[in-house]
């Protein structure tokens, strides 16, 4: 099973998924966002930040399906995705996940074949592992 590896930049983004919530480091100074976090703003070098929440919702930006051979733990689970999320309210910022039909299900609980770049989608997050995971949006 996959767990987060923390960081100090990035544990703030793990202890707010814990909880449910999609945040993004920003800039407290110039308001830029920023992902993956990190101690510096790359647009004007502050080092003050703070993290703003996300609506959670974006579109597959792009994304692959891995097939064999794989490490040991994801080879039974091959074929799956793995997306690259474009956030709405954020679109310089992009997440990378998998998406799946509810929070929580495995890595191939969609069918691969159906994935297209463009679809909407929202965040989950995998109650056993704090995991972000994507699902579609519904229309």
């Amino acid at each position: 099973m996959l767990t987060p590896v923390t960081d100090i930049d990035g544990a703030p983004f793990w202890e707010y998924a814990a909880q449910g919530e999609l945040r993004v480091q920003a800039c407290a100074d110039c308001g830029e966002l920023r992902f993956p976090p990190r101690p510096c703003c790359p647009h004007c070098q502050s080092f003050a930040s703070e993290w703003r929440r996300m609506s959670g919702q974006g579109r597959v930006w792009s994304y692959s399906v891995p097939h064999p051979p794989l490490l040991p733990e994801y080879a039974a689970r091959a074929p799956y995705n793995v997306v690259v999320v474009e956030l709405a309210d954020a679109p310089r910022i992009r997440l990378v996940g998998n998406l799946v039909r509810a929070a929580g299900d495995p890595l191939d609980s969609l069918d691969p074949r159906g994935v297209r770049i463009g679809q909407r989608v929202r965040v989950v997050f995998d109650p056993a592992t704090g995991l972000p995971q994507w699902v579609l949006e519904r229309a």
